[in-house]
């Protein structure tokens, strides 16, 4: 009795514990999730010339895309399209706040009138005319726009809507075509640039050098302190951005079907086969039990390899199989022949193409006469092919697989192929509006149809597999928390290999060769996870990564370790040049003598016709600072021993032929001026980003 009692008492506070709980799981996201009335993260995804974009609103914004995606495809998106939404929701508000701010200064903007014009007037916009084209005709009629817009306000709501957005886009895409355009139209070259790159492109010299390789000198011998590489650090801040980005160590636990994964499927083969053979609407079955879904009739071509050898053995009725490709087992049940109204082949082809004037033309037919008879002489089709061949299908020996007599092909080359009969080579040339074909048929026109119900099934692990392949990940991880722990453990499994993925950015969906790897990158960058933290078995496609980070770098410092290689071998090539120029200036002659005293490793080079638009010094590569001085030295004079970007350079100026003097410098001028309006648009882009001081933090959300 005095238990009941107890159990009465305390009955009032299990069911407030159990209201309370209730409570906190229906509201608890908006009482202590992020951004709530408790939580204290920061709830921003990013910032934009100073105005903070809250999560709410962007994921506004991002169902917005999303909505109109799918409407538009008709189909709902898939997670790498939601990447791409999410990309296109940031950068609309880049546009709508940085672009925007500096059409405001400029007083751009796109007038009611324009929008008109723009969409029912005389200067319709692209969009819209690819919009409302014709598929059919191809062709544009600006009444079809005026009775979409009467019709609009009888159409439901969301495609009223829909066409608002449209409208919209029109206008922002318009205000930021005139601000380019401004911009571009901005930038002009000057004569006297036109003639310095006339200059650069026509003067000429020819020169010798000496070049000893940084890499002569090895590795082991140069010793480099953090001291060094901080004081080059310091004096090149500039070259050195950093950025959020981790690096880790991994380890993949595959999730591969098992052996009994695989006795299990092919006992279901065994039993769909039984069915196949008595089922009376074979395709029908075929189709319902497949995981591949395969034609019901094929040609010989369509036919997978083992199939083709082995179905003139079939009889009508039979079942035949399970063969086994790649992953997946076949089973047949053949179902006799027809004949198809067209015909199938296969073929080679040599293409000489024959374009230009007469002689050109008749240069080509010489050249492929030339290969006919080669081949008739016994010479390889698919050597020649290889060879000569202007046709993609070269690679393959000139092979064009199987086709038919549909008109995939040019009338000349289908006609002269389906005329032939059996294999073997077409004794003439054929001439289309591509050149000169020289044919050969590898396998005879056939017009039989097999009727062939197909059931493919693919072995894939089983739940008890995954389970297994998770238990072996999960245990590495546990018995590896510390970096050392994990490299120990590496090391005693003989069936793991230990990969690092470096710099990984805050934003990326992949690391390395592992797609959809976003929960591995958001572990990296967890704010608990620390320098040499063991990561648990995180599932990313079809296997377990176990993984432990091994670096950082921040965008808001710049350390050693974000750049210790680049460095190491900046500063190495820097000790290296010291002690290369310090022996060369104790030897004197001509730079061949010089090379023999220096001793191994020096090597001496003559460079003809030398330009500075492009200026390329054989094993020194390409070297605009050697480039320089072989065009600032008097003929005959040489340089003394200096830094180059491949190794230490002593050069040698024989002569130098100034470019010829010319009046008009309008084909210079007109080539700079384009070459500066390709990159207009993207130099705006970053000059607009780099002034709003852009900063994305939607990583820590997605």
């Amino acid at each position: 009795m005095a238990l009941i009692n107890k159990i009465r008492e305390k009955s009032g506070v299990a069911v407030g514990v159990i209201a309370v709980s209730l409570i906190l799981f229906i509201v608890g996201g908006d009482l202590l999730g992020p951004g709530s009335l408790f939580g204290g993260q920061d709830q921003n995804v990013g910032e934009i010339a100073g105005q903070k974009i809250s999560y709410p609103e962007f994921n506004a914004k991002v169902d917005e895309a999303r909505a109109a995606y799918e409407q538009q495809t008709g189909r709902p998106a898939t997670e790498q399209d939601q990447v791409q939404l999410r990309d296109q929701a940031w950068n609309q508000f880049i546009l709508d706040i940085a672009y925007q701010k500096e059409y405001d200064a400029l007083g751009l903007s796109v007038t009611p009138d324009e929008l008109v014009d723009m969409v029912q007037g005389n200067y319709i916009s692209p969009a819209i005319r690819q919009t409302f084209t014709d598929p059919k005709t191809g062709s544009f009629d600006k009444n079809t726009v005026i009775n979409y817009l009467k019709s609009l306000k009888t159409l439901p709501a969301e495609q009223q809507q829909a066409w608002a957005n449209f409208e919209k886009n029109l206008s922002a895409d318009r205000t930021r075509t005139k601000y380019e355009n401004l911009l571009r139209l901005s930038s002009f070259v000057t004569t006297a640039e036109a003639q310095k790159e006339y200059q650069a492109q026509n003067t000429r010299a020819n020169a010798k050098f000496l070049l000893v390789p940084y890499y002569s000198v090895p590795d082991t011998t140069v010793k480099i302190t953090d001291g060094q590489l901080q004081e080059y650090l310091d004096k090149h801040k500039d070259e050195y951005k950093s950025i959020n980005s981790r690096t880790i160590q991994y380890v993949t636990f595959p999730v591969a079907p098992s052996k009994e994964d695989s006795t299990a499927l092919y006992d279901q083969i065994k039993t769909l086969a039984r069915g196949l053979a008595t089922a009376t609407n074979d395709s029908s079955y075929a189709r319902m039990n497949s995981d591949i879904q395969a034609p019901l009739y094929m040609t010989l071509g369509e036919m997978p390899e083992q199939l083709k050898a082995t179905v003139g053995t079939f009889a009508p009725g039979g079942v035949y199989g399970p063969y086994k490709e790649g992953n997946t087992y076949f089973i047949y049940k053949y179902g006799g022949v027809k004949k198809d109204t067209n015909f199938t082949v296969r073929a080679s082809h040599i293409l000489i193409r024959a374009a230009g004037s007469d002689s050109a033309k008749a240069a080509a037919r010489i050249t492929a006469e030339g290969i006919l008879r080669q081949i008739q002489g016994g010479a390889s089709f698919e050597a020649l092919a290889q060879a000569n061949s202007a046709d993609g299908s070269a690679q393959q020996g000139g092979d064009l697989g199987y086709f038919k007599n549909n008109n995939q092909m040019v009338k000349p080359f289908q006609d002269a192929i389906f005329g032939f009969n059996g294999t073997g080579l077409i004794p003439r040339l054929v001439e289309t509006e591509f050149g000169y074909h020289i044919i050969k048929v590898t396998e005879p026109k056939t017009n039989t149809l097999y009727r062939i119900s197909t059931i493919g099934k693919t072995i894939t692990p089983s739940q008890a597999t995954r389970d297994e392949v998770y238990r072996k990940a999960e245990q590495f991880a546990t018995e590896s928390q510390t970096k050392e722990a994990f490299d120990e453990n590496a090391k005693k499994d003989k069936t793991l290999v230990v990969a690092t993925a470096e710099r990984i950015p805050e934003n990326s969906t992949s690391v390395n060769a592992l797609g959809n790897a976003r929960e591995l990158v958001r572990w990296a960058f967890n704010e608990d996870t620390d320098v040499n933290d063991v990561s648990s078995a995180v599932e990313v496609d079809d296997q377990y990564v176990v993984a432990v980070l091994t670096g950082e770098t921040s965008e808001d410092e710049v350390k050693i370790d974000n750049f210790r290689p680049e460095l190491t071998a900046k500063v190495r090539n820097q000790v290296k040049a010291e002690q290369i120029i310090a022996k060369l200036n104790s030897a004197s002659g001509t730079l061949e003598s010089i090379a023999q005293k220096y001793g191994a490793g020096a090597l001496v080079e003559e460079v003809p016709d030398l330009n500075l638009a492009n200026g390329f010094l054989k094993s020194a590569g390409v070297d605009p600072v050697a480039v320089g001085k072989i065009f600032g030295l008097k003929n005959g004079k040489r340089s003394k021993p200096f830094a180059g970007d491949a190794g230490v350079l002593i050069v040698e100026t024989t002569s130098v032929t100034p470019a010829p003097t010319v009046a008009d410098y309008t084909v210079y001028k007109t080539q700079l001026q384009q070459n500066a309006s390709s990159r207009t648009g993207f130099m705006i882009n970053e000059a607009i980003r780099e002034n709003a001081k852009v900063k994305d933090r939607r990583a820590k959300f997605y």
